[in-house]
């Protein structure tokens, strides 16, 4: 028994150094990307326009190819490799790969010819006609994205479900090359819509880089959609309650938080720029919070997953206690070395050409409101994914509801007194609330 923990362990962390290396290359050619970006084009309603052009398209990768089904496929699939080795897993796959292609590709069409009424309604009423029609056609480029990433979120799925990390770390990198060529080299001629062409191209990429992957594991496709078929029955009981959770997290993350932003600056409370500027922030806090939280959670889903299917809670509850430890004793000192440094840094990195100092401090602000929230979104990184490898997903989904509800609530309340930086301290509370709620229930259930 020692020696399968030890091996269990040592697994789980020689998985989470190669995902975490390969996400730190990843942050690195991100922040590359982001300096171009905003040197190119500055903080503004252009680059405001956008920003929230991806809101739609995002909603739709997550709820159906995305996290959904990332999180809820790897522990269903997992378990078929278990029992029914990598044909019958395969088959699995290619089945709820038909699905998700199938369908985001209805919604995206139904989203395509009727933008403007999502985008007055919802997404960013506070616009002036002219940005939500940039808008508009900015999402329509982004959709074509949304199609390449229902296949190639789920490809990253079924790879590491195999216990392999390398490709599927190494995808978002590829990703961000094909914005800065859009930037670079589409962006002369066309604008701002070189930056779409150039994520259409990041998409391509991130799938190509990961098809040797499949090779590898001889995957064999199967034209086919049964929903008779026990494994797929099963993971779209799994799946509901995640779209419904992902669905409160995207409007938490950026609906509600655009819509409200927009409003800011339509009252007069706020200038073009900010949500740019929010997006900055939140970029600044993933850095860390990607190389820390999401890689040891990515590392962790697959091995826990074994340990539930097994039934070996005692192992299970050690890994996680031991994990949840390593993590707090890494994000406590670079949440307040981040924070202290990032007037520095974000001088230092981004300012010049476009981004001017305004900017700067706009991005400063913003991002020092979402790292005092580091600790609670790496936390929930590995919470959420203990409940999901047990397969439930309706815990999650509840805590959702009630983040949404904090933020909102947050968010209006600390307006007059912080502006639009109270979006990004309201993020940072209501995670960090979820966060802590989920270790209570954990511990209730005595998982921890």
């Amino acid at each position: 028994m020692l020696l399968i923990r030890r091996l269990t362990s040592n697994r789980v962390i020689s998985a989470s150094m190669l995902i975490a290396f390969f996400f730190g290359i990843d942050k690195i050619v991100a922040l590359v990307r982001q300096q171009i970006v905003g040197r190119y084009f500055g903080l503004n309603a252009t680059l405001d326009a956008y920003n929230v052009a991806n809101n739609l398209p995002d909603l739709l990768f997550g709820l159906i190819s995305g996290s959904a089904l990332g999180i809820a496929f790897i522990p269903i699939l997992t378990e078929a490799l278990d029992k029914e080795g990598r044909s019958g897993a395969w088959k699995l796959f290619s089945q709820v790969v038909n699905l998700a292609f199938v369908v985001t590709a209805l919604f995206s069409i139904v989203i395509a010819l009727f933008p403007m009424f999502f985008i007055q309604r919802v997404i960013t009423p506070g616009f002036p006609l002219e940005q939500q029609l940039l808008v508009a056609n900015l999402m329509r480029l982004n959709l074509i994205a949304t199609l390449i990433f229902s296949i190639s979120g789920l490809v990253m799925g079924g790879l590491q479900a195999n216990q392999h990390f390398l490709l599927p770390a190494l995808a978002p990198t590829f990703y961000n090359i094909g914005q800065i060529v859009g930037v670079m080299v589409f962006g002369k001629a066309l604008g701002i819509y070189g930056l779409a062409c150039g994520v259409i191209l990041g998409a391509v990429l991130h799938l190509g880089i990961q098809i040797p992957g499949l090779i590898r594991y001889e995957f064999k496709w199967t034209p086919r959609i049964d929903f008779n078929d026990p494994g797929v029955r099963k993971m779209l009981r799994l799946m509901a309650p995640r779209v419904l959770t992902l669905f409160f997290i995207y409007l938490t993350l950026s609906i509600a938080r655009d819509n409200i932003a927009s409003r800011l600056i339509q009252s007069g409370q706020a200038v073009p720029g900010i949500i740019s500027a929010l997006d900055y922030g939140w970029y600044l806090l993933q850095l860390p919070e990607t190389i820390i939280g999401t890689a040891i959670a990515t590392a962790l889903l697959p091995t826990i997953s074994e340990l539930v299917t097994r039934g070996e809670h005692l192992e299970l509850q050690r890994l996680l206690r031991r994990a949840l430890g390593i993590l707090v004793l890494i994000t406590l000192p670079v949440a307040l070395v981040s924070y202290l440094l990032l007037p520095l840094a974000v001088k230092l990195v981004f300012e010049g050409r476009a981004f001017t100092a305004e900017n700067s401090a706009l991005v400063i602000l913003a991002g020092q409101m979402f790292m005092l929230g580091l600790l609670g979104h790496s936390l929930k990184e590995i919470t959420a994914r203990a409940f999901y490898a047990h397969q439930d997903a309706y815990t999650p989904m509840f805590l959702a509801i009630l983040t949404l509800v904090l933020f909102v609530s947050l968010s209006l309340a600390l307006a007059p007194l912080l502006g639009f930086a109270s979006l990004a301290l309201a993020n940072s509370l209501a995670f960090t609330i979820e966060a802590l709620l989920m270790l209570f229930i954990l511990y209730r259930r005595k998982i921890l």
